[in-house]
């Protein structure tokens, strides 16, 4: 039997799942954070980064992150997570050892990290400290 690769539909509910999952604090100091899905990430994203795979993109923040961010600044764009439903997806089958909810938790917990402010590097760090 042949099953159906989960939808967007299927990640947006469990990225939802994550972030209702995370502490009240955590999710009250984010603020306003948008999640989206989708299948990849566009080419102009793509070229900006000077990813050429788009597999090899599994999310990304969008916005003005915390620490920089000013009361005095025009109305912001709000903040946004893309998550990219294919790379997650064939990260997941690849990887083999974690769910799908945990990565896509895993995943959606970085991107709101660079909302915070936080390198690649310092959430590497964090991660290993954590070990």
């Amino acid at each position: 039997m042949i099953q159906a690769a989960p939808s967007i539909d299927d990640l947006d509910r469990l990225a939802r799942a994550a972030w209702a999952a995370m502490p009240g604090a955590f999710r009250a100091m984010a603020g306003d954070v948008l999640i989206r899905i989708e299948d990849f990430a566009d080419e102009e994203v793509l070229a900006d980064l000077g990813i050429e795979d788009p597999f090899e993109l599994s999310g990304l923040y969008q916005g003005v992150d915390l620490t920089q961010a000013s009361i005095m600044d025009p109305a912001p764009q709000p903040a946004i997570v893309f998550l990219y439903r294919r790379a997650i997806l064939d990260e997941w089958i690849e990887r083999g050892d974690v769910t799908l909810a945990e990565l896509v938790s895993h995943v959606l917990v970085h991107e709101i990290g660079h909302h915070f402010g936080l390198s690649d590097e310092a959430m590497d760090a964090l991660l290993e400290e954590a070990d």
